[in-house]
């Protein structure tokens, strides 16, 4: 049901600084009022709903310290309209401040003395602040109140994309118990709940949303799919074993591995932006196309290039090393000092990608690309590349191409089949070694 939120009724109005001390009391009711439902104080908002507060779909209207321009009347005024400068606002009801911060006893009370469970005069239901605070027990007791599941925000969201934390599952669950759409799209970028968790790497959230039958390959307003979008999102270090999870659920439930967003980029493209080489790998080893280009003409190891220099703790020498095992061209020759200007930081990088070429004429005018501190912090390194400058490359390395021409994109799968010593197999598969020859 595409509810919107309806129009506010009667308000009472109070300051910003009174949600800052919500304890104060100077006497007003309206303040004390609103003290008792930010707190959580059913003691004392009894008597005062008893006295003063019968009605329970009273609106507050808090008034922000800061001011904003307010567009007036445009069709009156003119192209640019008339603004005004007004104290910024919001609108929202007694039920929604408690179910906001989980005052159970409070929903309960309110609710029986009739409050709305649909109201949403501020743009948001009492349903959408329980979900986006994680409060299991006020999410179900609005639901057994006839609350709608799937009531949308002024957003066009519904309480399934506001399930956005590790804590919200219980409210995920309790929505899907009321029949709550998992296939509504929400927004301006038109989200799945399944693309929010996958955003937010809400492992549990997804494999909860499948099971109840969400498309795996639904996609948003920007063509991505829940596994181009979780490829895509920026995760804190603790966060790469859950993002794995995640994807790995998701290709298990079907999802395409080689998919385009509206700018042509695969969820392999969008992990090696961020250097990932164990998502590059699951993604490789499921299908995902290590040559494919973007619109821009990019393909994932240009992406991995690109960022390599920002991103050295994510080895991203490992995620070159994935791309080039998996059949991806390599740099053209010509090309490779820019490659050398902008990753000559992480040298192991340049190692990876170097060996990849049975022979590449290395010139003296390359030291001018590489800044002189990095000369000097990894000397060792490009002293020993400076001096191929007139060598030809050592036979075992011609071998390693050659064997590696003719596996072509399997060496990934080929190579440890060989009867070969785990060191010389390593070697074959371009495993960073600190030193060339």
């Amino acid at each position: 049901m595409d509810r919107r939120p309806e129009p506010a009724r009667g308000r009472l109005q109070i300051f910003q600084r009174m949600e800052k001390e919500p304890q104060a009391r100077d006497g007003s009711p309206v303040l004390e009022y609103h003290a008792a439902l930010a707190t959580g104080d059913l003691e004392h908002l009894k008597p005062l709903m008893d006295k003063f507060f019968q009605d329970a779909n009273v609106v507050f209207e808090i008034k922000k310290d800061e001011m904003v321009w307010q567009v007036k009347s445009p069709a009156t005024f003119g192209l640019s309209g008339l603004w005004t400068l007004e104290y910024k606002r919001e609108l929202t009801t007694p039920l929604c401040i408690a179910a906001a911060q989980g005052h159970t006893a409070c929903v309960r009370h309110l609710l029986g003395c009739g409050a709305d469970p649909d109201a949403s005069p501020g743009g948001r239901g009492a349903l959408h602040e329980a979900c986006l605070g994680g409060h299991t027990a006020c999410a179900r007791l609005l639901l057994q109140h006839r609350a709608d599941p799937d009531l949308l925000s002024a957003e066009g969201l519904a309480p399934l994309h506001l399930c956005r934390t590790a804590a919200s599952l219980g409210c995920a669950q309790a929505l899907l118990e009321h029949g709550a759409s998992v296939q509504l799209e929400g927004g301006a970028s038109r989200d799945t709940p399944l693309h929010v968790a996958a955003q937010r790497g809400l492992d549990e959230h997804a494999r909860l949303y499948l099971n109840h039958g969400a498309r795996v390959d639904a996609r948003n307003g920007r063509g991505e799919t829940a596994l181009s979008t979780a490829c895509g999102a920026a995760w804190r270090p603790n966060e790469q074993a859950r993002c794995l999870r995640l994807c790995a659920l998701l290709l298990r439930h079907g999802a395409a591995a080689d998919t385009r967003d509206e700018d042509e980029r695969s969820p392999l493209h969008k992990a090696c932006g961020h250097a990932r080489p164990s998502l590059a790998r699951l993604l490789l080893r499921h299908g995902a196309d290590a040559r494919a280009l973007d619109y821009g003409g990019a393909s994932p190891l240009a992406r991995v290039l690109q960022t390599a220099a920002c991103a050295p703790d994510a080895e991203p020498q490992l995620t070159v090393q994935e791309l080039l095992n998996h059949g991806s061209p390599t740099v053209w020759p010509d090309a490779f000092p820019k490659v050398l200007k902008s990753c000559a930081a992480v040298p192991a990088v340049i190692e990876v990608l170097f060996n990849s070429y049975p022979q590449l004429r290395v010139s003296e005018s390359w030291k001018e690309v590489i800044p002189e501190e990095v000369f000097q912090v990894h000397q060792a390194f490009y002293q020993a590349l400076f001096a191929l400058a007139h060598t030809p490359r050592c036979l075992q390395h011609l071998c390693r191409c050659a064997i590696r021409k003719s596996f072509g994109r399997k060496c990934f799968s080929l190579v440890p089949l060989l009867p070969l010593p785990e060191s010389l197999q390593n070697y074959l598969l371009l495993e960073p070694e600190g030193v060339l020859h």
